[in-house]
């Protein structure tokens, strides 16, 4: 597959970068924004024929002067990065750019999520191998980065629940999660009481995952802006093996690929975010290059 497919309305899209690890024990994926980068992030959706500015980096606050502890004792640095998310998604959509964040771990997605609904209703695609669907009550480990779906739908602290906006970001029903094979037990009850809809890797497998994609796209059709969320985790760690935490039984390249394409045709994606690229995991750079040949397949690239 080449870049040299145009997507039908080369759209304006800004790049904002979200360093952060301050969700997770695993240390690494704050250097995610620069690996898509210099895998050639920017040249490679010009050369698809989108427009494209790079609107730099959030700050985070630096790991090493916080708490050792982890987990919530990083809960106010988490916040005031996602904050500054926020700001950056809010002002990249008032200028009618597509705002593409990178992550960083998927607590980010309490800030680039929030900004996508900040004026309108909206409909998230959560790609991903786990649900992040845990509160500080129910979550085993205590990391933020498998909080932040709870939050988005209105569970758990106000910290997090009202973060940008009072109240709740997106309604449960609008949100699809695709991938999911990994769940905390109280987190799977949750999940399956919050009316979201949630395509495991058991069903993509029985169904295929053509299906699967089309079936979810369906449910979000009629909202007036769509988010991807696109862990890389929810890829096989055979095919992406520099993430923050790996599961093995996860979507192939070519399923990853037809996702993403029946995506592209079927809605107009208003924001992305792509997180969990850990490049000391990672071999040659593979997850990050992975993560931007899907992100040009969502973006419109075809094969013909």
């Amino acid at each position: 597959m080449t870049d040299s497919t145009q997507p039908p309305q080369n759209p304006s899209v800004c790049i904002v970068g979200a360093p952060m690890d301050l969700g997770q024990s695993r240390r690494g994926v704050d250097m995610g924004p620069s690996a898509l980068r210099y895998a050639g992030l920017q040249r490679r959706l010009t050369a698809l024929g989108c427009r494209v500015k790079d609107c730099g980096n959030v700050e985070v606050p630096v790991r090493d002067t916080l708490p050792r502890a982890g987990g919530m004792a990083f809960l106010p640095a988490v916040v005031e990065a996602c904050e500054a998310i926020y700001q950056k998604g809010i002002e990249a959509i008032a200028n009618g750019d597509i705002p593409l964040f990178l992550g960083g771990d998927h607590s980010t997605a309490i800030g680039t999520v929030g900004a996508a609904s900040h004026d309108r209703r909206t409909g998230v695609l959560w790609i991903d191998a786990h649900g992040d669907f845990n509160t500080p009550d129910t979550s085993p480990s205590g990391n933020i980065h498998g909080m932040p779906l709870a939050a988005l739908t209105g569970h758990g602290i106000p910290e997090m629940v009202d973060l940008g906006h009072p109240g709740p970001k997106v309604l449960a029903q609008d949100v699809m999660l695709i991938g999911i094979r990994d769940l905390d037990t109280e987190e799977r009850d949750s999940l399956r009481a919050s009316g979201a809809g949630v395509y495991t890797m058991r069903e993509i497998d029985d169904r295929g995952i053509g299906p699967v994609a089309r079936e979810a796209v369906k449910r979000l059709e009629h909202l007036p802006r769509v988010h991807v969320s696109l862990d890389l985790d929810a890829l096989d760690p055979r095919e992406a093996p520099g993430v923050g935490t790996p599961v093995s039984g996860g979507l192939t390249y070519r399923e990853a690929h037809l996702l993403m394409e029946i995506i592209a045709e079927s809605i107009a994606v208003g924001s992305i975010d792509i997180v969990e690229v850990n490049p000391i995991l990672d071999h040659s750079n593979r997850t990050a290059e992975l993560a931007i040949e899907l992100l040009l397949s969502l973006l419109g690239k075809t094969i013909i």
